[in-house]
């Protein structure tokens, strides 16, 4: 099961836009139902981060509404997609401005080293 872009979730979203909320909600209960089986023993969470809320989403939410200085690792590449189209109103010139921080990967993320 595929969670980012999924069709059934993305089916939901277009019935909730076109008006259609019965739709969408029995889409998006379809999708959950599934979600909930699929990974009832599994890992879900696409962080590489070494953290000690990895899969904890209701915890790891908590903890980033409480602080308010970012958000967690796993929305990221869902909010860059969206700051890259505004990013191309600049020709995306604040690329050169920005250094990432150095973040620590869970062991099976971390570059081994040579040898």
């Amino acid at each position: 099961m595929i969670i980012e872009n999924n069709p059934k979730e993305l089916e939901a979203m277009r019935e909730f836009h076109k008006g259609n909320r019965q739709e969408g909600l029995r889409l998006q209960e379809e999708f959950a139902a599934e979600f909930r089986e699929e990974y009832r023993d599994k890992d879900h969470c696409p962080c590489k981060k070494a953290c000690r809320y990895h899969g904890n989403c209701k915890e790891c939410v908590a903890i980033h509404r409480a602080h308010q200085e970012h958000v967690p690792n796993c929305l990221r590449p869902m909010l860059n997609k969206k700051i890259r189209l505004l990013s191309e109103l600049t020709e995306h010139s604040l690329a050169s401005e920005i250094e990432p921080p150095k973040e620590v990967l869970r062991k099976e993320f971390q570059e081994k080293a040579p040898g």
